[in-house]
């Protein structure tokens, strides 16, 4: 019963952003207005952190919007949800913007780690590393790294949420967050500590 009461709102929200896509995608402009207004902030904190500058991401920002709208009546429910679709159209027009400024280097794809039904050192990378700390490491790690941790420990996205996003295979994403986490615990253990109290 306790569960069936935890995951209503969840189930409610996803309920009604369905019946808003539906409403969106018959002309409704109201619709489409409480989408933006619903995805926005994370769109653009997505976009901010992805190209670094609130310029840029203000206009991708609008960029994504634009192409929700001409898009919206092609989107079709599946595995992912609206708000994967739309974090996928963003990613997308950040790699555009990155390619435009040849800095984008994407990693080749990779096998899943052996030994991954082991997670430790993602689990004690997570649980040493705060979210704000792990936020100013990150930017070592490479491009795509920094978005797979990103989507899922700042946006919440599940594995098979990012793979849709980042258009990958979930054991692309695993390993991208593997390797991206083993290198964040790698930092915490040979790093020196600059918060530590001088006694």
């Amino acid at each position: 019963m306790a569960d069936q009461a935890a995951t209503k709102p969840a189930s409610a929200a996803t309920e009604e952003v369905r019946r808003l896509v539906e409403r969106a995608q018959g002309g409704d402009r109201e619709a489409l207005e409480e989408l933006y207004l619903l995805h926005f902030d994370r769109i653009y904190s997505y976009l901010h952190m992805s190209v670094g500058n609130r310029h840029d991401a203000e206009d991708l920002t609008t960029q994504t919007f634009l192409k929700m709208l001409e898009s919206i009546g092609r989107f079709r429910w599946q595995s992912a949800p609206f708000s994967a679709w739309l974090f996928r159209i963003a990613h997308n027009l950040a790699m555009d913007h990155f390619r435009a400024r040849r800095r984008w280097q994407p990693e080749e794809d990779v096998p899943e780690p052996m030994g991954s039904e082991e997670p430790s050192a993602e689990t004690e990378a997570m649980r040493t590393i705060g979210r704000e700390s792990m936020l100013a490491m990150i930017e070592d790690l490479s491009p795509e790294q920094q978005q797979v941790l990103t989507l899922k420990f700042v946006f919440n996205f599940s594995n098979g949420e990012v793979a849709t996003i980042l258009e990958k295979t979930e054991g692309a994403i695993k390993s991208l967050q593997h390797r991206a986490l083993v290198s964040l615990q790698k930092q915490l253990e040979t790093g020196p500590s600059a918060d530590a109290p001088s006694s």
